[in-house]
């Protein structure tokens, strides 16, 4: 998945309008891709401002069913250009006194899976209509702003990536596979960002080590299902440091000093 394809799953995502197979590559690319989460934030944020200039009028009890079985029938057209755009007929919009028809029981489960696969765009008309049907929908703030409670990891990678002194070591792990570290003194923190880790077994961790002076103080331990990880070294770096990483025991070593070879080693001056 490229930048792009996870910028339109991002705004879907702060709609919550993902279908269940797209959630899952829309989550699995955010943790491969931690520098991607300010497009998640700019459409959660988006998102939420446009909330506040929504109408507190109630919606027709058939909106809802209307719309998404229209979307689920409408075609998908190409583009149309300036002139033809401006030539099309403009759709009507419901008015507070037009007449409230009586209620209609909920679309099929298919009409709201074949909307949910449809690819949002990502601009501010886009999303400023798909935030009308958010609303339609019954979904409140409450879950656009679960969007914004960023794990700390990736709070801290774009700490350092603002930073005006942050550093980064890209180096290869050990039988394949990339580990980067980014730092900042200014910031005080140091992220790893690892692609391509070997498979461990369950009952094995990885631990990641500030070697210094010829001595390694363990920096906490993580975990990698798929081979991908973002981890928050616990400590600052210091001049001079090597960053390491190693397979131990789960929890971490149990004498406090590496029990293998290191998988990693990341130089920092």
């Amino acid at each position: 998945m490229d930048e792009e394809e996870f910028a339109e799953l991002a705004a879907g995502a702060a709609l919550n309008a993902l279908s269940p197979a797209d959630r899952e590559a829309f989550e699995a690319a955010r943790r491969r891709h931690p520098e991607w989460q300010h497009l998640v934030d700019a459409d959660a944020a988006t998102a939420a401002a446009l909330a506040d200039t929504v109408s507190d009028a109630l919606p027709p009890l058939t909106l809802r069913s209307n719309l998404l079985a229209r979307v689920a029938a409408t075609p998908q057209l190409p583009a149309m250009d300036a002139s033809a755009a401006a030539a099309a007929e403009p759709v009507a919009a419901w008015s507070e006194s037009d007449e409230q028809p009586a209620a209609e029981p909920p679309p099929a489960t298919a009409v709201i899976q074949a909307v949910s696969r449809r690819r949002w765009t990502r601009g501010i008309l886009g999303l400023a209509a798909s935030l009308v049907l958010l609303v339609a929908l019954g979904l409140g703030a409450a879950t656009l702003n679960d969007y914004l409670n960023r794990s700390a990891e990736v709070v801290a990678l774009q700490q350092i990536e603002d930073a005006p002194d942050a550093q980064s070591v890209t180096v290869e792990v050990t039988d394949g596979g990339t580990a980067t570290a980014h730092w900042s003194e200014s910031v005080g923190k140091v992220v790893v960002v690892s692609q391509g880790l070997p498979q461990i077994a369950d009952d094995e961790s990885f631990e990641l080590w500030f070697v210094r002076g010829g001595d390694a103080v363990s920096a906490g331990t993580f975990e990698s299902a798929d081979g991908q990880a973002t981890a928050l070294l616990d400590g600052a770096v210091e001049p001079g440091d090597v960053i390491a990483m190693t397979i131990e025991p789960q929890g971490g070593s149990p004498t406090g000093e590496p029990s293998s070879e290191p998988i990693v080693t990341i130089p920092t001056a």
